[in-house]
């Protein structure tokens, strides 16, 4: 039978309001009552009901967070850093994979605010009519993790996106390299797709380098997809001297194409992406990418919205974290 706080009480030999105040770190008990009741509730298995607590103190120090794809090591690190900073602030989190599908998101979303959770965290890549629509609808607070909506008012943390991948053309530039292939994601993904593209056009803009579609591939983020765009290029009538990719996933690809085709990186080919997963610095060559503070993004947006679950004062509801370029070994001038 499921022991009650009823059942501590009597163990213990005091009321439930006393017990009530031990469990919830009440200072108002004595040493030696508290001691009581906590050897009471050891030898009961007693375990207080998260869900009558939430419902007395409308509070249910629970956070929900949506994930993109759970698989990717990329969000994988984001969650770290959300992890720990809700463990600092004494708050739990539920972990909801939504594999980049907006209906799915949108279910999840709906159903963490059902649970009744204190605040949510939403990792995604497009943001919807459908989207907005569930967050107007929430009690609690919301910060866009690692997202953002161009025009919106949510608090949200993240890089520049296009600016990263502005930084990674401009260092092919640099070196030489005046016919760069893309390996894009999605376009109608804001971030990863639609930004890292557009840097990459202003990049080559700024250079003086005319912009050429047919060198342009659209991937789904996925190591396959490199892969098959890698073949791609390799085909054309003049190959590119080097491949900007949208993810490390993707180039990773890129690489082992090329190499399964004889080629040499960077020798033949230079590959540049955007991320630093730990996967940059596992392949042969290791891989020159623009870094994302991933850990940074999650822990910053869990202290941010710790601040506006707790009503406290934030200066700032949009914050941009600084992106670096990590030069390895597969990037060499022509």
């Amino acid at each position: 039978m499921t022991v009650t706080i009823y059942d501590v009480a009597r163990e213990a030999g005091v009321s439930m309001a006393t017990v009530s105040r031990v469990v919830n770190n009440n200072p108002n008990v004595k040493p030696q009552t508290r001691k009581k009741v906590f050897e009471a509730i050891e030898r009961l298995g007693y375990r207080p009901n998260a869900v009558a607590r939430g419902l007395a103190s409308k509070k249910t120090t629970t956070v929900g967070v949506v994930i993109p794809d759970i698989s990717n090591a990329i969000f994988a690190e984001v969650a770290r850093g959300i992890e720990d900073i809700a463990n600092m602030y004494h708050y739990n989190i539920i972990l909801c994979n939504a594999d980049k599908r907006k209906e799915k998101e949108i279910r999840v979303i709906n159903t963490l605010l059902e649970k009744q959770v204190d605040g949510l965290l939403f990792m995604g890549g497009v943001v919807t009519d459908e989207h907005m629509q569930a967050f107007q609808t929430a009690t609690v607070p919301i910060v866009l993790c690692g997202t953002n909506v161009e025009g919106n008012t949510m608090a949200a943390v993240d890089i520049d996106h296009q600016q990263a991948a502005h930084d990674a053309v401009k260092l092919l530039l640099d070196k030489g390299h005046r016919r760069i292939g893309m390996i894009s994601g999605n376009l109608q993904d804001p971030n990863n797709g639609f930004s890292r593209y557009n840097g990459y056009k202003n990049a080559l803009e700024e250079a003086g380098v005319a912009f050429d579609e047919s060198l342009v591939r659209i991937g789904n983020h996925r190591y396959e997809s490199g892969i098959e765009a890698m073949k791609y290029f390799l085909e054309l009538p003049e190959r590119p001297t080097a491949i900007f990719s949208a993810t490390d996933e993707m180039a990773i690809g890129a690489i082992h194409a090329a190499q399964d085709a004889g080629l040499a990186i960077p020798g033949d080919i230079s590959v540049i992406s955007v991320d630093n997963s730990r996967m940059a610095s596992m392949v042969r060559p290791l891989l020159t990418t623009v870094a994302q503070p991933m850990y940074d993004i999650g822990a910053v947006s869990m202290r941010l919205l710790t601040k506006l679950m707790n009503k406290e004062n934030v200066e700032k509801g949009k914050v941009t974290l600084m992106h670096e370029v990590i030069q390895r070994q597969s990037v060499a001038e022509v």
